[in-house]
């Protein structure tokens, strides 16, 4: 039930930019940053303003050239976003949030059911998108290389 409660919890009008995290979001999303590497320089980016690089970038779909000068280069953003994709770190952040919102409701941390629509069980049934493109492919190669498939049209 939606209650005055909730749409204070979730005013957002009081942020920079309604992506950025709340001090409450930051505390779920915090521990799961890993700490700097050991040796060299000190880090010298908040961690806070590269989440909020990430989550401007995913919520408004604007390309990674336009972020707001008042938020870390993009350069900076992209290199977590690269690390992070690479580390599992969003993988990790994801699936802590998922975990989350589902005891929220009062769910199973897992569903216990799934939908599956009929296309994907016809895909599955062929061997699923693996095997279709690799008999694609190979009709592909078999029709170049014998003297059927030609790279002018038919008509000159």
């Amino acid at each position: 039930m939606w209650t005055t409660n909730n749409r204070a919890r979730y005013d957002r009008s009081f942020l920079r930019y309604p992506s950025d995290l709340t001090d409450d979001e930051w505390a779920l999303v915090e521990p799961l940053i890993p700490p700097a590497k050991r040796g060299g320089d000190k880090r010298t980016v908040i961690m806070r303003e590269v989440v909020n690089g990430l989550m401007y970038i995913l919520s408004t779909g604007c390309q990674w050239r336009a972020i707001p000068k008042d938020l870390p280069p993009r350069s900076t953003v992209h290199g977590y976003f690269d690390l992070w994709s690479w580390d599992g770190t969003l993988e990790r952040i994801h699936h802590m949030l998922y975990v989350r919102c589902r005891e929220a409701l009062g769910r199973e941390a897992s569903p216990t059911a799934a939908v599956i629509d009929s296309q994907s069980v016809k895909s599955a049934e062929k061997g699923g998108p693996r095997l279709i493109r690799r008999v694609t492919t190979r009709e592909r190669r078999s029709r170049a290389r014998s003297g059927i498939f030609s790279s002018t049209p038919k008509g000159c």
